[in-house]
């Protein structure tokens, strides 16, 4: 019965200080990886798709494209580490050592800040596009974006390092044994996150959202009052369009980020502790399907990307790097 035991433990030679090994049967274990591991790919591979059309076409430098591609670098490293290593962490023992495991929290907390504001600077930048249209260029001029890009990274980077300071200063202080990896966070840390990490976000984004669309509504009764003149009806018929897809885009984001982050933002608020449960990595790789779905609702829509992706996908890409070498 002691071989047994020693058998299902990470590190067998620490029998009362080992954890267990998961019980996830390997058939179920391939399927479940497999499927996760295709999630991973397509995030990174869309993300990185949005960092090369952006980088390397010098007419997509505009401050709204300079915004995706901040959010294609966040979300294109979910997939790269946050993914992956969220399943390791689920479907084996950490054999990797607590300042691994430390390093992982901070990254995941600076990943996802990073791309859940960079979304609401692309809300900002929407929002002033649609309902200022004429001090779009002064308000979001291109070294602004690029301020703020930073200044986001900066914060998420600050707020990261506050919510895991604990865990980088005396790394594996939340487990309760050798062979996981565990991360709780405080009542003042978590309760920062949630206001600082969704109610802050959401309610900036649904305001933004519901001021987009009372735009639209108004200028769609300025063209039924017939008070305006032919040409300003003919203007307006094409701002009203811009301005309603604008609004279906941003009503998209709210529903997907909701659906995202909410079941783990919900066991935040009643206090419930997240451990290493089949619960608590359906939530974690709920918030993490957020970067795979972001380039769609962001960057599939837009003509220019489907160019960009046709240009990369069939090596053209090389083609024109090719002749300006040879100009």
């Amino acid at each position: 019965m002691e071989i047994q035991d020693r058998t299902d433990l990470c590190f067998p030679h620490l029998l009362n200080s080992s954890c267990r090994k998961p019980t996830l049967h390997w058939s179920e274990a391939i399927l479940l990886n497999s499927v996760l591991l295709f999630i991973s790919l397509i995030t990174v591979v869309l993300n990185l798709l949005i960092i090369i059309s952006v980088s390397h076409f010098r007419q997509l430098h505009t401050p709204t494209n300079i915004l995706l591609l901040s959010l294609g670098v966040s979300d294109f490293f979910v997939g790269l580490l946050l993914m992956p290593f969220e399943i390791y962490r689920f479907t084996f023992c950490w054999f990797l050592g607590d300042a691994m495991c430390a390093l992982f929290w901070f990254l995941m907390c600076n990943l996802i800040s990073a791309s859940i504001w960079n979304i609401v600077l692309v809300s900002v930048d929407r929002y002033i596009a649609i309902c200022y249209p004429l001090d779009y260029s002064r308000k979001m001029s291109l070294m602004r974006v690029k301020y703020c890009v930073c200044l986001c990274w900066f914060c998420a980077s600050s707020c990261s390092f506050f919510y895991a300071k604990d865990e980088l200063i005396q790394s594996g202080r939340s487990k309760s044994c050798i062979g996981e990896c565990k991360f709780i966070m405080s009542y003042i840390p978590g309760t920062f996150d949630l206001i600082f990490n969704f109610i802050l976000p959401v309610t900036t984004i649904i305001v933004l959202y519901l001021r987009v669309f009372v735009v639209a509504v108004s200028q769609a009764r300025a063209m039924r009052s017939h008070i305006t003149v032919a040409s300003f009806h003919s203007a307006t018929s094409g701002t009203k369009k811009s301005e309603l897809k604008a609004a279906r885009t941003l009503g998209v984001l709210v529903v997907v980020y909701l659906m995202c982050y909410c079941p783990y933002y919900c066991y935040s608020l009643v206090g419930i502790s997240l451990t290493n449960t089949p619960y608590s990595f359906s939530m974690f790789f709920l918030c993490y399907v957020n970067s795979c779905l972001n380039p769609v609702i962001y960057a599939l829509f837009y003509p220019w990307f489907r160019k960009a992706v046709k240009v990369i996908v069939t090596l053209q890409i090389l083609l024109l790097k090719i002749k300006k070498a040879r100009a």
